[in-house]
């Protein structure tokens, strides 16, 4: 054999040596391993089994085989639970990362320092300091806090603007100034150039505007913070909308949710509000809502969705929902049917000059947030001003579906029953509802929480009182004081229904959407109990019965046997919950592994004191060299065990 084939053959062995003291160390430990620190694990390992081989180098090297890997794998797990309890390895990932990390690190820093100036070229700073004027002119000085807010967001880029959209239906939380202003980002941010616009449209159609569409306005209708709408004619003579997503929005968007990510992070780790209201979770609900405006492929289906609830609802003449274009929609681009109007949050005046019915509807578009939400399950999520039109004839149309809310068949039922507890006032019959929204409702104290809703109820629903947001809070409260995790999906419910009473109140000042809401929900339970209705309620619940109508009899059949012969049981299960069954499996585990790994131990002493056997050189007997062997084994287990309690994850 040359001597380049014996210096690749030992390159590899010694390769394979190493990689398999690094995995073996790995699998023994329970740890995850980067490249450099399994190189270094590897390499301790072979180092120490070298320095324990070489005084023995006189014995016959195929006796010593095992205890050199053992002794080799011992040290190298050594070394690798040292570096692990002081050098965890997510931070040596992190190292890993550094260089990525750093260039994503500058882009942020950057995106900080241009946030930064551009609040304070705005005149914001005084504002975002606290330092805010009281007295006469706190409300002129309000007015023009509010225009510069504006004027800073939309500089600020997509994320921002939508930020401030979400802020404009805030009742609550700002004053009347603030909200003003801030509706204007609806739909009337800075546009984009023409150029911009054409070369997305080329991208998504395949071809120039001029080429698809018989007429196309360069000039857009309305702005948003994620896209632009364009008024447009079809060969066949049809308007249409062309809604096309500003460029560069998806690579902003993500740098800004990042930051807004972090901050969410810091503001739950460092202050009891941010834990109360969920700060992280508030963050991530926004992102995957601003995640999906990014694709209008989703939005087209959202839009399809919802104008189907709204029939299966029963139809409602007087809200509509745009046609889609499936055939010109893509990611970027969404065309759908034109309708002539005018937003909602401009229309109060013009509803007085057509002498329109302000509170039919007022009470139309609630009943059609209502019936998808409780009919369906499938129902807008963002009903703000800005995604309302006022038509010219006199309906109200629903625009942008990129945020739309899916809720199933028992939590509308659940939502059901709170509305119907609210109208009755039944404190036994809310709390129920609220326990159902619970995975495991045995850790809630059911008669401190009745007692609670009671006081509530009686505060909020007494003779003569008018429910208000005030109510919202209260109730959520209530709901955080006693440990309900409320779902998403209910979330959004609410959410949506808060940003619905904005909307409303823009047509109806002072809409009482609680006794509406009441009143809906008393008016389905109704129907449900007619009789055309009732039967066939009735009749989808006997098809469901009838599967186990009919394994009945088989089964009464059963246990009557087995009663007769006296052979029933009954078989209670321990450890249900998986975490229980989880905590008594690794408990277990440990303890065996140090049983075995303290009786291995014990046998090795033991042949180590033992004389006799083979001798397999001056001084080292075959009982010795297996007692050796049987400590290295023992030393493993019991390193296994003891990381296993000490080490990073039990530490958490």
């Amino acid at each position: 054999m040359s001597a380049a084939a014996v210096v690749l053959l030992g390159a590899l062995s010694l390769f394979v040596f190493v990689t398999g003291l690094a995995s073996g160390a790995r699998r023994l430990l329970g740890v995850r391993l980067g490249k450099g620190r399994a190189i270094a694990t590897g390499a301790v390992g072979l180092a120490s089994g070298s320095l324990v081989s070489y005084p023995l180098r006189d014995v016959q090297p195929f006796a010593l085989v095992t205890l050199e890997i053992g002794v080799s794998l011992v040290v190298a797990m050594l070394f690798l639970a040292a570096t692990e309890v002081l050098l965890p390895s997510s931070p040596m990932r992190g190292l890993a990362r550094l260089p990525g990390s750093l260039r994503r690190q500058v882009a942020r820093t950057r995106r900080y320092g241009r946030l930064s100036r551009i609040f304070v070229r705005h005149g914001l700073g005084r504002f975002l300091s606290g330092r805010t004027r009281r007295g006469p002119g706190a409300a002129a000085e309000r007015a023009v806090l509010a225009a510069s807010l504006r004027l800073a967001l939309e500089e600020a880029g997509v994320t921002f603007v939508k930020l401030g959209q979400v802020m404009s239906t805030r009742y609550d939380l700002l004053p009347p100034e603030f909200i003003a202003e801030l509706s204007l980002l609806q739909d009337q941010a800075t546009p984009e150039p023409w150029e911009s616009v054409e070369q997305v449209l080329r991208e998504e159609l395949g071809a120039a505007p001029h080429e698809v569409f018989a007429e196309f306005d360069t000039k857009p209708y309305a702005a948003g913070s994620i896209a632009q709408v364009h008024r447009a004619r079809l060969p066949d003579g049809q308007h249409v909308a062309v809604k096309v997503q500003r460029p560069g929005a998806r690579e902003i968007v993500v740098d800004d949710l990042d930051i807004l990510y972090r901050f969410a992070e810091r503001l739950e780790q460092h202050t009891e509000w941010g834990r109360s209201v969920g700060a992280v979770a508030l963050a991530q609900g926004f992102a995957v809502s601003v995640h999906e405006e990014l694709d209008f492929r989703i939005e087209a289906r959202n839009t399809m969705a919802v104008a189907a609830a709204i029939e299966q609802a029963g139809g409602n003449p007087m809200v509509r929902v745009p046609e889609v274009h499936e055939r010109l929609t893509g990611k970027r681009v969404l065309v759908s049917e034109w309708m002539t109007g005018i937003p909602l949050h401009s229309a109060p005046r013009v509803l007085d000059e057509r002498g329109l019915d302000r509170k039919a509807l007022a009470g139309a578009l609630l009943e059609c947030l209502l019936g998808q939400i409780m009919t369906s399950g499938v129902f807008h999520a963002d009903p703000h001003p800005g995604n309302l039109l006022l038509l010219d004839d006199g309906t109200l149309g629903m625009l942008d579906f990129g945020s739309v809310g899916r809720i199933d068949r028992s939590l509308r039922a659940t939502l059901r029953g709170m509305l119907l507890a609210l109208h009755r006032g039944d404190p036994g019959g809310l709390s129920d509802a609220l326990i159902e929204l619970v995975v495991h409702p045995e850790h809630i104290d059911e008669r401190q929480l009745e007692r609670a809703v009671g006081q509530f109820l009686a505060r909020h629903f007494a003779p003569g009182v008018k429910p208000d947001r005030e109510m919202f809070a209260d109730l959520f409260a209530i709901v955080a004081r006693h440990g309900i995790n409320v779902p998403p999906e209910i979330a959004a419910v609410f959410r949506a229904l808060a940003t619905m009473e904005g909307s409303l109140d823009r047509l109806v000042p002072g809409f009482d959407i609680v006794a509406e809401a009441r009143s809906f929900a008393v008016t389905q339970h109704l129907r449900k109990l007619k009789p055309e209705t009732l039967g066939r309620n009735v009749a989808e619940e006997l098809l469901g019965l009838v599967p186990m109508l009919r394994r009945l009899p088989r089964r009464v059949e059963r246990i009557g046997a087995a009663i007769e012969g006296g052979q029933l049981t009954v078989g209670v299960r321990m450890f249900a919950d998986p975490e229980d069954r989880r905590f008594l499996r690794s408990l277990v585990h440990e303890i065996l592994l140090a049983f075995l790994g303290g009786v291995i131990g014990l046998v090795g002493v033991q042949l180590l004191r033992t004389g006799g056997g083979p001798m397999l050189s001056k001084g080292l007997g075959l009982f010795e060299l297996f007692g050796y062997n049987l400590l290295v084994i023992s030393s493993v287990l019991v390193m296994r065990v003891l990381f296993l309690m000490i080490g990073p994850k039990h530490r958490r």
